[in-house]
């Protein structure tokens, strides 16, 4: 049976590598599910895939920006009426405006737990409550989620609070045979890592086609042996 496959932040980095690398497999996805603000970017991204699939998979793009949750609570009523099922979730999308505390405007704030936090939990909820269960869900946090840097408190603190909830999720959906697997990335050259290092040399960290491999490995079978609550990708 085909399978369904969703990305958030699917216009560039991780999540544009992961679709990619779900376009061009012949793994049993044939549709593709790609999410992520409305940009040139992703009209470019999703007209590339599209010239570039050699299974003739489905490629739909649904503009969106995450921080507005009743829209994407919307959204995902309409990702079901049209693909009846998403069974594969990888929760990708993140923004990061770095800052001292002292300087942190606080909607910034609010906008980074919402698209970093607020949104992954309310496509899961909210597709729970269509009537969706996953096979599995990838959720992307962060090593800064883990190890605390000057400059990255909003970051750090919606990437630690996603390894949390990953872990709680993981807990209450293995009664519908889902798995959660949460990973935390360490540097990898994306446009995100830029902001929070823009005088590294994105030649030496590791690539977003990297980190794709690891999450397609992970909605594999192979992926059934991997159990982790918080699995870290570095170089």
């Amino acid at each position: 049976m085909s399978k369904s496959i969703m990305v958030t932040g699917a216009s560039k980095g991780i999540g544009l590598a992961t679709a990619r690398e779900f376009l061009r497999a012949d793994n049993g996805v044939s549709d593709l599910i790609l999410l992520s603000r409305s940009s040139d970017d992703f009209d470019l991204a999703v007209k590339n895939l599209r010239a570039t699939n050699p299974h003739h998979k489905t490629v739909t793009a649904y503009p969106l920006d995450l921080a507005d949750r009743d829209r994407t609570v919307a959204t995902m009523r309409d990702v079901i009426a049209a693909h009846r099922k998403v069974d594969i979730l990888v929760n990708n999308a993140g923004v990061t405006i770095p800052m001292a505390m002292q300087q942190i405007d606080f909607a910034d704030f609010e906008r980074t737990i919402a698209v970093n936090l607020y949104a992954p939990f309310t496509i899961v909820q909210s597709l729970l409550h269509n009537g969706n269960t996953f096979d599995v869900i990838v959720n992307i946090a962060s090593t800064a989620g883990i190890n605390a840097r000057s400059g990255w408190l909003t970051y750090s603190a919606s990437k630690a609070a996603m390894i949390s909830m990953s872990a709680v999720m993981k807990e209450e959906l293995a009664i519908y045979g889902t798995r959660v697997v949460c990973i935390s990335p360490g540097r990898c050259a994306t446009n995100l890592r830029r902001t929070l290092a823009p005088d590294e040399d994105p030649t030496t960290i590791m690539q977003p086609d990297d980190v794709a491999g690891v999450i397609a490995m992970l909605a594999s079978d192979v992926g059934r042996f991997v159990d982790s609550q918080n699995l870290i990708v570095r170089l």
